[in-house]
């Protein structure tokens, strides 16, 4: 906008959302400014919509939008390896905008095979993190425990590398998904000895080398650390942010199982895996367009956090543009 104001959502209190007019920001020494084309929505937003006691609104502008991509549109000092026209993915706060000033070290260039499509690069480098850290290899069996758009990005990755992936997730569009991204066997998460019981037969017994939990509730957990084999690695992938949790440790003891908290807070690691997410879609190893199932407008992001909440049939991720 000429004016120097652009459009950016606010939450402005549990369930409540608007779009303001404020200042569009400057970069400065080190980072650019990203004409933003979207953002995807992720399970994490959804506290700070639904209201928590330790939040305090109206959040500032843009927040809590962190799956942006875009164009860069401004460079500010000491920048030298990006430039106006630089189509990015960047890994910000402020993404639900027009415009977000980010990081040059935090924005990663888009090459010309991903033109005109959607990319939010930080879901889909959580999804490569994930993968990296389980270390998911040939012949493993690896059980993944909820198939949203983490589990499936990880079952493609999983099954990419020649792993035995057992799909376990309650909706049957999520389980016919992970088929299609490359699942050898799709379990629904209904029962918990039924669950155990089948995988047990398909694994003469031996259980599974990984599990990725990939929900983020008590439950889901349970079962995650029953199906690790002995000095087997379980994964946490599902973001656990509503309480605490409690875990069987004398199994996790008795079993001596790895367990890795896949969430990575290191910008560096988080950026090297939006990297490999770029070059997995670029190559076509990974196809993540079918995963990006609902699309809503700026103006529209209270109805995207309602459908995150209400997750209709064939929802996967939702993604918000200007």
């Amino acid at each position: 906008m000429s004016d120097g104001m652009m459009r950016a959502a606010v939450v402005t209190g549990p369930g409540g959302t608007r779009v303001d007019r404020v200042a569009r920001p400057e970069p400065g020494p080190g980072a650019v400014r990203v004409r933003m084309e979207g953002c995807g929505v992720c399970g994490s937003n959804l506290p700070t919509w639904e209201g928590r006691d330790w939040f305090r609104y109206p959040l500032k502008p843009g927040t809590p939008g962190h799956e942006g991509w875009g164009v860069v549109d401004a460079v500010g000092s000491g920048v030298a390896e990006l430039r106006v026209g630089d189509r990015v993915a960047t890994l910000s706060s402020a993404a639900f905008a027009e415009y977000d000033v980010v990081d040059a070290a935090s924005a990663v260039v888009l090459p010309s095979a991903l033109a005109g499509k959607p990319f939010p690069g930080e879901p889909l480098g959580c999804g490569v993190n994930i993968f990296r850290r389980a270390d998911l290899q040939a012949g493993q069996t690896v059980a993944i425990i909820g198939i949203g758009f983490l589990g499936a990005v990880v079952t493609r990755l999983a099954a990419n590398a020649g792993a035995r992936v057992l799909a376990i997730s309650r909706r049957p569009f999520a389980l016919e998904l992970a088929r299609a991204h490359g699942a050898t066997e799709c379990i629904p998460l209904d029962d918990h000895g039924r669950v155990i019981e089948r995988v047990k037969a398909l694994t003469g017994g031996a259980l599974c080398d990984r599990v990725i939990e990939a929900v983020g509730a008590q439950w889901p957990l349970d079962l995650a650390g029953e199906l690790t084999r002995e000095r087997g690695r379980l994964v946490i992938a599902g973001y656990h942010q509503d309480g605490p949790r409690q875990v069987d440790m004398q199994l996790w003891n008795w079993r001596g199982l790895d367990v890795i908290n896949a969430h990575e807070r290191d910008p560096r690691v988080y950026v090297e895996g939006i990297r490999l997410a770029v070059e997995a879609v670029a190559s076509g190893a990974l196809d993540p367009y079918p995963l990006f199932t609902h699309h809503f407008r700026l103006e529209e992001l209270g109805r995207a956090f309602e459908a995150l909440r209400s997750r209709p049939d064939g929802f996967l991720k939702a993604l918000v543009t200007p």
